[in-house]
């Protein structure tokens, strides 16, 4: 369990500029995934089906997000889209109109592929690639194809609460899943887990959505069977090293509860908890349902409209509340300057607006489609304080409400990240007489939220090694990273 700091604690501290004190203990790292954390990323879905039509997006994104000298990011979160009726013309958002990869079914869901209706996806994955030739794939599904559901539609069920799947379509469903994983193997794009499930126990997804592709499916019954249907269409299609993870719920809260009302056949199906953390708040229970499961646990899928220390508290919420071995974020790129967006939900700076780089914002920047240039926000940065330093294979460990903290068995370098929301610098020493044999050299990197400021910037000389103990001082309005070792 981490030492919990109260937050009016911090705040009289950093009145009174007593130096806050956390203790860092090894012992206390994740549950999950032998200890070793499996990275960062964000789903494909929606940007990728945007900004892979133009190559020059494509290579601005591979560099920007995937390869080191950007995010380095370390998961891909490829959807599957069903594809709509094509006499449907409801889904307004761009970006958001995903293409099926079929090009012809049978009264029975059988399919015929064609990958290349989704091309601008399938570019954007393999220029990611191409970047970070370590990039870990997840396919996802938003909806089945519109000939398996009940309403005809990709948008959801009418009502919106009702489940959308045929029912004696969740054995087509499966084998949808699986050839499409299959032909996807075959581009070069491997996808180890998928997820047959998007935010399923919701009333969000309707027929006729202006927004997107949705399915409903309900705790219980419905669930287990997408989940077993598809774990038997994998294993069928020679695709047993594929494991299936779910239930991707948008509620904290329901993802334990619901969990609890799959069959024994699908729990024992399940080869991982992915969990959204929109809603809800009881992180341990999630995390205690996992291990009482024996799955590993990633945070699959948030955002919001935040600014950068929004999004770097909203991280440590979770890595330090549930410690998953992978956090994810959703649609990286969600602001486009171009008169052909439309975004009927309202919940984003509007099309053709100026991109101010710390203003809270969906996404982590904007796409200029009158410069064909990738414009990236303070938020980016902010990211790029926790995925360029904290890494795959390192252990994350117990810190405080204010940090995230990690260190790699092999080499023996401490990693810590702090953000300081406050208007007042903050005083900081850790202890890490736990650690043996630590590096009296530290590095200091740093971002701040002021329009052309701190980016990753390296501060020479702002901390100090005192022993066993590590002290520097925060300053207001930042995330800092302190690499001890490297």
């Amino acid at each position: 369990m981490m030492e919990h700091i109260d937050l009016s604690g911090i705040h009289n501290a950093a009145m009174t500029k007593s130096p806050i004190h956390i203790k860092l203990d090894p012992t206390t790292a994740s549950p999950f995934h032998n200890g070793k954390f499996e990275g960062w990323g964000t789903s494909l879905c929606w940007w990728a089906n945007r900004l892979g039509a133009s190559e020059k997006f494509t290579e601005q994104a591979a560099k920007a997000f995937f390869s080191a000298d950007g995010l380095h990011l370390d998961i891909a979160r490829y959807n599957i889209g069903g594809g709509d009726d094509p006499g449907h013309d409801h889904i307004m958002r761009s970006d958001s109109k995903v293409p099926g990869v079929w090009s012809s079914f049978t009264p029975d869901g059988s399919v015929t592929f064609d990958i290349s209706k989704d091309r601008n996806q399938l570019n954007v994955a393999k220029a990611a690639l191409r970047a970070n030739p370590d990039l870990q794939f997840e396919g996802f599904s938003n909806s089945p194809p519109y000939f398996m559901t009940v309403s005809g539609c990709t948008g959801g069920g009418a009502p919106a609460d009702s489940d959308n799947l045929c029912p004696d379509m969740y054995c087509a469903f499966g084998r949808y899943i699986a050839g499409a994983t299959k032909l996807f193997r075959e581009e070069g794009i491997v996808f180890r887990s998928y997820s047959p499930m998007n935010e399923p126990d919701t009333d969000f997804w309707r027929a006729g959505s202006e927004k997107q592709e949705g399915c409903h499916f309900s705790p219980g019954e419905s669930q287990s069977r997408a989940i077993v249907e598809t774990r038997k269409a994998l294993d069928e299609a020679g695709l047993g090293d594929v494991l299936v993870a779910g239930m991707d719920e948008t509620d904290i809260d329901r993802t334990a509860a619901n969990f609890a009302k799959l069959s024994p056949e699908a729990q024992a199906a399940l080869g991982r908890i992915d969990t959204h953390t929109y809603q809800g708040s009881d992180r341990a229970e999630v995390r205690e349902t996992a291990i009482r499961a024996g799955k590993n646990l990633w945070m699959s899928e948030v955002d919001g409209p935040w600014d950068g220390l929004q999004l770097a508290e909203r991280i440590i919420a979770d890595m330090n509340g549930m410690q998953p071995s992978a956090w994810v974020t959703w649609n990286i790129i969600d602001f486009y300057r171009d008169s052909g967006f439309v975004d009927p939900v309202g919940n984003r700076p509007e099309a053709g607006s100026r991109l101010d780089e710390a203003a809270p914002l969906w996404g982590f920047g904007m796409a200029d489609f009158d410069s064909e240039k990738l414009h990236l926000a303070n938020k980016y940065y902010f990211f790029g304080q926790f995925t360029r330093y904290i890494r795959p294979g390192d252990t994350v460990i117990a810190s405080s409400d204010s940090s995230l903290a990690a260190y790699n068995q092999d080499s023996g370098d401490v990693k810590i990240v702090v953000v300081n929301p406050s208007g007042r610098d903050r005083d900081y020493i850790f202890d890490m007489s736990e650690f043996a044999g630590l590096s009296a050299r530290v590095r200091v990197i740093r971002t701040d939220n002021l329009p052309g400021g701190e980016r990753w910037k390296e501060i020479h000389g702002a901390a100090r090694m005192e022993g066993q103990r590590l002290t520097f001082t925060a300053k207001d309005e930042t995330v800092t990273t302190c690499v001890i070792g490297e």
